[in-house]
């Protein structure tokens, strides 16, 4: 009985065994490493997004991976008090965490970002569900004051 349960133990240990020699390096080819989603091999930095009077948020549209990991940063100059929201598409992410100012912050959901005065915030999180989606200046209509987002 004894040798049936350690043969069974053996067993269900080979498949992590395989696993011991993936490391969090490993080429995108090569698969994803012991991180999963949040592997090195799995992660981009996108374009930074500005928040200033009357100046575009984005220079291009953003178009992202669904189960890719995405580093995103916000910068305010402090011109004027503005925010970005977006419902839709933080509902589309998972959000690791939103660094500001040091201070890491991991939320269960997010509407928006608003910065009273100049600062910056850095956004973690891996692309979920695949569609078109914008994050916007609250009240305006400009195609500038938005960058639209779609997630393949």
């Amino acid at each position: 009985m004894k040798k049936a349960i350690l043969a069974a133990v053996m067993l269900a240990a080979i498949p992590f065994a395989a696993l011991a020699d993936d490391d969090d390096d490993a080429k995108p080819e090569a698969g994803l490493g012991l991180a999963g989603l949040l592997s090195k091999s799995n992660r981009e930095t996108l374009p930074e997004l500005t928040l200033s009077a009357g100046q575009p948020v984005s220079k291009a549209p953003l178009t992202l991976k669904s189960g890719k990991y995405y580093t995103l940063k916000i910068e305010a100059d402090g011109s004027q008090e503005l925010a970005l929201e977006g419902a839709g598409f933080f509902r589309a992410i998972w959000i690791n965490e939103i660094v500001i100012e040091g201070i890491e912050i991991r939320p269960l959901g997010v509407d928006s970002l608003e910065f009273d005065e100049a600062g910056e915030a850095e956004i973690s999180f891996v692309a979920i569900k695949p569609g078109s989606y914008h994050l916007k200046v609250p009240g305006s209509t400009g195609e500038t004051q938005q960058v639209a987002i779609t997630i393949e």
